[in-house]
């Protein structure tokens, strides 16, 4: 998720806020710090719910963030781990700045505690205010989604101009990926011309007494899946005696396709082109790993 698509302020924003927080001048924990700026700043339970791929909430990465800028502008203490306290810097800062930041003011103010490498720029080629003082992580993780993006349409590409056979089994490959089968993968492809309506089985226990039937269109974008061949599945799965199944295609579904299967009384899950690449990344099926990035931070129990 971009910035700008996110419903979490960007962190300039979220500055005055703090600062207005700890103008009491209390000692506040960490945590007291989050929650009456999310009060005081009218952030919704959605947006303090938005996670990271690396893990945590995009809020509290953000908060950490204006946590670190102020302490290194010297505009709050410290007087112990995790808690803090407004200053007379910090106080005049707020007087200073009553309308709050935007990137661009935040850059003029708080470049000079950034690190040289920071702070240094080409400048026939200076950077867009928006990737020179984000959040680094997701600085990385919007660059991650990105490259996710466009192998995600080669993906769909190669699919959709693959053998039938290949992507069948294609599509049982992820599932199988994904957990279903159990530990002993059991899975296989069906397709052909005596298929009965079905590409593929999973079977969920070892005696085959829990099943989930697959049928995979492998059709070019914009000849989207109709009602009709999701009702053929349905009547595939009657005919096996089965009530749950998984619809994939490389195109997309109708409204109608959408709206049946909602209401059938059968289990189907529909995904359509864009979520089947999607899956197909998050569980490495048809993708390798090119490379991996680690971010570090000081670990506080060491200098304890």
């Amino acid at each position: 998720m971009s910035e700008d698509s996110s419903l979490v302020p960007i962190w300039p924003v979220l500055v005055v806020p703090t600062l207005r927080v700890l103008s009491d001048g209390r000692n506040y924990q960490r945590r007291e710090i989050f929650d009456a700026v999310a009060e005081r700043a009218g952030i919704s339970d959605d947006a303090r719910a938005e996670t990271l791929k690396s893990g945590g909430t995009r809020y509290e990465q953000r908060m950490g963030w204006v946590l670190s800028h102020l302490g290194k502008a010297q505009w709050v203490d410290k007087p112990e781990r995790g808690r803090y306290v407004i200053n007379d810097a910090g106080r005049k800062a707020l007087a200073d700045y009553p309308n709050g930041f935007d990137y661009a003011l935040a850059r003029e103010v708080f470049a000079p505690f950034w690190p040289e490498k920071t702070k240094a720029s080409s400048p026939s080629a200076a950077p867009e205010p928006s990737d020179e003082i984000s959040d680094p992580i997701e600085v990385i993780e919007d660059a991650v989604a990105r490259i996710e993006a466009s192998v995600g349409e080669d993906l769909l590409d190669r699919l959709r101009n693959s053998h039938p056979d290949f992507f069948e089994q294609a599509v049982v490959d992820l599932l199988l990926k994904m957990g279903y089968g159990g530990a002993a993968q059991r899975g296989k492809r069906i397709g052909g011309s005596n298929d009965e309506g079905i590409d593929g089985l999973i079977d969920q226990d070892a005696l085959g007494l829990d099943q989930v039937y697959i049928q995979a269109k492998r059709y070019k974008e914009g000849n989207n899946v109709g009602r009709e061949p999701i009702q053929a599945f349905v009547g595939a799965l009657h005919g096996f005696g089965a009530s749950r199944g998984v619809f994939l295609t490389t195109s997309a579904f109708t409204s109608g396709a959408i709206d049946y299967a909602q209401k059938v009384q059968s289990r189907i899950i529909l995904i359509d082109g864009s979520k089947l690449v999607d899956l197909m990344i998050a569980y490495r099926v048809g993708v390798q790993e090119k490379q991996r990035f680690s971010a570090v931070e000081v670990d506080e129990d060491y200098f304890e």
